[in-house]
């Protein structure tokens, strides 16, 4: 069965993006509906499996201090290459796309060095012919992190995690709306001071509960991602970019291109007006694009987590 989203259904989404434990009377007053009516449209989303909404750990925290973006070319059927790529332990993100690209991938490292070594690994998979990476330097925009430089300097405000917290964070990251009593009960602290420890945890950035929506073939979602290169400082361009409502993510660095990002809209025709906004842009010198068609790995935070301090 298709999935449609209405323009309900999408301000539901972005205001989950932006607080996934929002109460559903704060979202009731945020779309002008009843309490019961919008609890019941964001059940059927995730009941569908169009939404999830998750805690991500923000990269730092788990040691993951380099991120970048690679497009694959690939020799023959992309498909085994998108499901060998899923299996290597530095990618957060694989789907398959339409356009010049077969696959596109983000990998998540420790440095620079590791990051070599999954890039590595990547053009070593069988049907790979070509890459093309982007290394982040800098999140503008991101549905799970707030913005800010690559490395310790991007980090959130230092929290010592013990082993509670890090109960707290696995539970989070399956289900970013558990309940503070099923999240004492993982905890093994009391209901109040479980809710303490989740807001020292939101708070300080370590997590974010978003609103992860499922890329797949039966969904009316259009998700494109697109590159952009610019003349001059990428800066004024990126601050331009991430103002548009239907930008979801981008990322400055260095590599083929100054930056990539994606957007989502409800209709083809959002998604070319939106490019067209983008082309636009004071400072931008070229846009290419490419649809999303499935999303083969979308586990946003779960790439080579380091190993809890004992």
């Amino acid at each position: 069965m298709r999935v449609e989203l209405d323009e309900v259904d999408e301000q539901l989404v972005r205001a989950l993006q932006h607080n996934g434990r929002a109460s559903y009377e704060a979202l009731a007053q945020h779309v002008g509906l009843a309490r019961s009516t919008v609890m019941a449209r964001v059940r059927r989303l995730i009941d569908q499996g169009t939404l999830r909404l998750v805690g991500a750990v923000h990269p730092s925290v788990l040691g993951l201090n380099q991120m970048g973006h690679v497009i694959v070319d690939v020799e023959g059927p992309a498909l085994p290459v998108a499901e060998r790529l899923t299996t290597l332990e530095e990618t957060s993100f694989v789907t398959t796309t339409a356009g010049r690209f077969a696959v596109t991938a983000e990998l998540r490292t420790l440095d620079l060095d590791t990051f070599a070594e999954g890039l590595a690994r990547v053009q070593s998979v069988p049907g790979v012919r070509t890459v093309q990476v982007l290394t982040y330097t800098y999140l503008w925009k991101d549905p799970y992190f707030p913005p800010g430089p690559l490395g310790s300097a991007g980090a959130p405000v230092h929290v010592d995690l013990d082993a509670a917290d890090h109960a707290l964070t696995a539970r989070l990251r399956v289900d970013g709306r558990a309940s503070f009593a099923e999240l004492a009960e993982v905890s093994g602290l009391s209901p109040g001071a479980t809710r303490t420890r989740v807001l020292r945890l939101l708070d300080s950035g370590v997590v974010h509960v978003g609103a992860l929506v499922r890329l797949t073939p039966l969904s009316s979602v259009h998700t494109m991602g697109f590159a952009v290169s610019v003349e001059g400082p990428t800066e004024p361009v990126a601050r331009q970019l991430v103002e548009l409502p239907e930008v979801d993510s981008f990322a400055a660095g260095m590599g083929w291109c100054n930056g990539v990002g994606s957007i989502r809209t409800s209709s083809q025709a959002a998604a070319f007006d939106t490019l067209e906004r983008i082309r636009a842009l004071d400072g931008v010198r070229t846009v290419e694009s490419w649809a999303h068609l499935h999303a083969m790995k979308e586990e946003h935070d779960t790439a080579a987590p380091c190993p809890q301090p004992a």
